[in-house]
């Protein structure tokens, strides 16, 4: 017979098999806690908290949730503690204890969840969007409106306005783009005028607003860092140097000096009084068979139009030394058209302008100092490459050229011929072009030819040189 010390506590418990009597909730009674045979699930409520209960399903997953009654709605509500076994029972005890003490404060569990879920989902956001922002560096602000916008432009602009912003962004390449302040737009800016590049930092600005400009109206970006900066003070460098022959003698002896294809390049560069970058793109595809011409895709030129060079004496026989030709020999097939003229490694175009031309000013300067008595000379005033298109059009217009005609040698937008008259004037005087660079080669030659006593030295007084 048995006997009981005490009354049994029951705890009522609802499944498919009906209800049936079992002790509280303890850990020993969650671990044989399972549905009946047949059931999904199983549900128990614990009888010394009243609202906990564990449910049990087929699967063996054992969770421990509370039940309220909703005062608005008179509904039955169920939220979920925590999974037997990460949770203890005194814990899931605990917890519904606490859920119901602020549910009986008048507080929402249903409202706070959501609003935690919210929460999680705004900060995973914008944990998402700081990720995004960060990957979204300079560089690639830079590289994109290259590849997806600047692809319309003149090639030579979409060149220069990248390099421009790399070089004078470079310490914040690599940070986001979204990063980048008016503070230091401004201090970069502000450093290249210091510098005495008033002339950089304006266009460095005007390139800085395009690029952020793109990148907001494609909502790639909120701010703009350029946007409302004024334009940079500063007077620019006038452009109005002009080679004097003995000058022109001096380039061309030098650039003999200056390894190939960098010294070849500057000669032909001042022989067609083309830009710079012009003549270092050019291609074996924009000459003629014959080598009587070079035709500029419009691709390539300043203004967006084909432009056609002629090539003079001294320009084909620098071309056919490129080629390997012998004097006196046909002109040999042109390699292939994609093939750069002046092209350096693996066809690829010149782009150390810099390095050659500090070459051509030491050959320039030991020159001066070979021709020197005392071995001092005066050093040549400063001057860049593309001094050689003025100095060639001002000596043409000194020779009795006209000055349209200069205009289309030089493939100038504007000039002489202008406005309405632009319009119908579509002459280009290829026959006066074509006289006047043989003129101009000719000239050229003969300065180059000239004797370096007129080099220019530098004077001391004789009471120096003694006491040196």
């Amino acid at each position: 017979m048995r006997t009981h010390c005490g009354p049994r506590r029951r705890v009522r418990t609802g499944s498919a098999s009906g209800v049936r009597t079992v002790p509280k909730l303890t850990e020993k009674f969650a671990a044989g806690f399972a549905p009946e045979p047949g059931a999904k699930d199983r549900l128990a409520f614990d009888t010394e908290t009243k609202g906990l209960g564990l449910r049990a399903t087929a699967s063996g997953n054992k969770v421990f949730l509370v039940q309220w009654t909703d005062p608005a709605t008179k509904r039955k509500v169920r939220e979920p503690l925590g999974a037997w076994g990460s949770i203890s029972v005194e814990q899931a005890r605990a917890a519904a204890k606490a859920r119901l003490g602020r549910v009986a404060a008048g507080f929402d569990p249903k409202a706070e969840r959501e609003a935690r879920k919210a929460e999680e989902a705004r900060r995973r956001a914008e944990a998402a969007r700081a990720k995004a922002e960060a990957a979204f560096t300079l560089e690639t602000l830079i590289a994109d409106w290259e590849r997806l916008h600047l692809a319309a432009r003149r090639p030579r602009y979409a060149a220069e306005a990248t390099r421009a912003l790399r070089l004078a962004f470079k310490p914040h390449l690599d940070g986001a783009a979204s990063a980048l302040t008016h503070e230091a737009v401004v201090g970069v800016l502000d450093d290249l005028a210091r510098q005495g590049k008033a002339a950089t930092a304006r266009l460095t600005l005007a390139y800085g607003r395009a690029c952020y400009g793109w990148a907001v109206k494609r909502r790639r970006l909120a701010v703009n860092p350029f946007a409302g900066l004024p334009a940079m003070e500063g007077r620019t460098t006038a452009r109005d140097r002009v080679l004097t022959d003995a000058e022109l003698g001096e380039v061309w002896r030098a650039s003999g000096k200056v390894p190939s294809p960098h010294g070849p390049m500057i000669r032909l560069a001042l022989l067609t009084l083309a830009r710079r970058d012009e003549v270092a793109g050019m291609t074996w595809g924009e000459v003629a068979p014959d080598l009587s011409t070079w035709t500029q895709p419009a691709s390539r030129t300043k203004n967006g139009k084909p432009h056609v060079v002629h090539l003079s004496h001294a320009a084909r026989t620098l071309l056919r030394d490129i080629l390997g030709a012998e004097d006196g020999k046909k002109t040999p097939p042109l390699p292939a058209a994609d093939r750069l003229v002046f092209g350096v490694g693996d066809n690829n175009a010149i782009t150390a302008h810099s390095w050659a031309k500090r070459k051509l000013d030491a050959a320039i300067a030991a020159e001066r100092k070979e021709a020197a008595c005392d071995g001092e000379a005066a050093p040549m005033a400063p001057w860049v490459l593309h001094d050689f298109r003025r100095s060639g059009v001002t000596w043409l217009a000194g020779a009795g050229f006209a000055p349209h005609v200069c205009d289309r040698l030089l493939n100038h937008i504007s000039g002489t011929i202008s406005g309405v008259a632009a319009v119908y004037q579509r002459n280009e005087f290829l026959p006066e072009r074509k006289a006047a660079l043989d003129a101009w080669a000719e000239h050229v030659r003969q300065s180059a030819e000239s004797s370096t006593e007129s080099l220019p030295r530098k004077v001391t007084r004789l009471a120096d040189r003694r006491r040196r």
